[in-house]
């Protein structure tokens, strides 16, 4: 299994594997697995041969080798990539072929990073189980018959497949560390900000996040320094420096560090006794490395989803609306009816109506309804009240305490279809991680054991902005004193 971005690095400078042969096994892994788990929307072999050729030759003729070279890569499908598709996992966007790279892709070219393919997701990002994919659903490595959570669903199932050993997310609400909870990996959102969002198709714009997948801390931080630093071309992007994430992980002693436990968050209804024994777990093995635990309480997390499900579908209508089959996307060829509406407003409706999802039309129209003319200020304009009270709660916390521990979702994996009919159901998935993205903060999921029937849970610890080393320096110190991130599905 090619599951370790280190291990493939060592390996090549120890001269016991080349680039293509590297690249070679992980798309024939790939190959195998895509019947049964359905990571992949497109795999370009020809194309990931070329670049990996490119990384040896470069190799033998003693040149300067990037941090990732030759580590093959999988790019979640928003991602615009100059030399595949980039779809969303929607029929809106089935043909589209960027002229550019997002500015990680080519972070990760520069890093001589070897990009086998997109893999799949809910459909421009929008679920928690990349079941509203056109491209048909992803499944769990661990079990075949349940989700592998979402909307980075097919970005951390390659990775627990183990097709590759890193994978680029994104995250507007917990789509990196709900399915690498799911999927038994270890997924990082970064602080808003700090990833740079330039070529990543916009879901909501406030929120969204590009962030690594991988199997260890080590792993993790190795990619984040490679995407991480400032991009012009993004007004939102941070003018700041970055640190050495790789640096940071040498000491496993966290004395002088504490902690707060999301206590009473955990006593919701909905969250399996799973969940709350893997967050107590873990704090006992925080205490047990020099960690100080203590509980804390942020005030306004009964709010965190219905605020983010106010605001995040009230970006969504807005940045979909160029979604016209007139500017972007697909263009109806059906005409019939057109005199009433005319022939233009007709191929508008009928356009979005072929083009969409039923998960992206419901949020368009709840977004709709909340922006328009006299339910603004009583939707959109309180949400964005009580998002300032959210991230205050936040500051509050961080002014006690140098992390926040707690769970990533209210249940392991559930069942394929289960809740597909039921939106608020799968809204309430998202309970333990919108909050980070309403604050702008970073946080890490990282594997926590298994339920009872073998499926993986998972712990998620917060930072303050801009802290993601003090993410990945505790996130380390877990994993060496634990085995979790070392088990695989059978």
């Amino acid at each position: 299994m090619l599951d370790s971005a280190l291990e493939i690095l060592r390996l090549q400078s120890a001269g016991e594997a080349t680039a293509v042969e590297i690249a070679g096994a992980a798309l024939d892994a790939i190959e195998a697995s895509q019947p049964t788990i359905n990571a992949f929307t497109h795999v370009d072999r020809e194309t990931a041969l070329a670049a990996a050729a490119v990384v040896d030759a470069k190799r033998a003729a003693g040149g300067k080798l990037g941090s990732l070279a030759g580590v093959p890569v999988a790019v979640k499908d928003v991602l615009c990539t100059r030399d595949m598709p980039t779809t969303c996992s929607s029929k809106m966007l089935k043909d589209f072929r960027p002229p550019y790279d997002a500015g990680v892709v080519e972070r990760l070219r520069a890093a001589d990073a070897v990009i086998v393919g997109k893999t799949n997701m809910d459909e421009f990002a929008m679920g928690a189980s990349t079941e509203s994919s056109a491209f048909g659903v992803t499944r769990n490595p661990w079990d075949t018959t349940r989700i592998p959570g979402g909307s980075s669903g097919g970005a951390a199932a390659c990775v627990a497949a183990g097709t590759v050993p890193l994978s680029l997310g994104t995250d507007t609400g917990g789509s990196i560390r709900q399915p690498a909870a799911m999927c038994g990996v270890t997924g990082l959102k970064p602080t808003y900000g700090r990833v740079s969002r330039y070529g990543l198709i916009a879901f909501a714009s406030s929120l969204d996040q590009v962030g690594p997948i991988a199997w260890s801390v080590p792993d993790v931080a190795l990619m984040l320094q490679a995407i991480a630093g400032y991009d012009h071309r993004d007004s939102t992007s941070l003018n700041i420096d970055i640190s050495h994430y790789t640096d940071v992980l040498s000491s496993s002693d966290l004395r002088g560090l504490k902690i707060g436990i999301l206590r009473d968050s955990m006593d919701r209804d909905g969250v399996e006794d799973s969940v709350r024994k893997a967050t107590m777990d873990a704090a006992g093995v925080f205490e047990s490395i020099g960690a100080e635990i203590v509980e804390i309480d942020l005030p306004h997390t009964d709010y965190w989803v219905p605020t983010y499900y106010v605001i995040a579908p009230s970006e969504a209508s807005s940045n979909l609306s160029r979604y016209d089959g007139a500017h972007y996307g697909h263009r109806s060829t059906d005409s019939s009816n057109s005199d009433k509406l005319g022939p233009l407003v007709t191929s508008y409706c009928r356009s979005r109506a072929e083009g969409f999802g039923d998960e992206v039309k419901r949020r368009i129209m709840v977004g709709t309804y909340a922006l328009s003319e006299g339910y603004a200020d009583q939707y959109y304009s309180q949400a964005l009240k009580v998002r300032r009270l959210i991230k205050g709660d936040y500051d509050a916390a961080f002014s006690q305490v140098d992390l926040l521990l707690g769970p990533v979702t209210p249940t392991p994996a559930f069942p394929l279809g289960s809740k597909i009919d039921d939106p608020i159901q799968m809204y309430l998935c998202d309970l333990f991680t919108v909050g980070a993205n309403l604050a702008g903060v970073p946080a890490i999921s990282l594997p926590a054991g298994v339920d009872a029937s073998g499926l993986p849970v998972a712990i998620q610890l917060q930072a303050p902005v801009l802290e993601e080393s003090r993410l990945l320096f505790a996130g380390a110190a877990f994993q060496t004193a634990t085995d979790h991130h070392k088990r695989r599905p059978k």
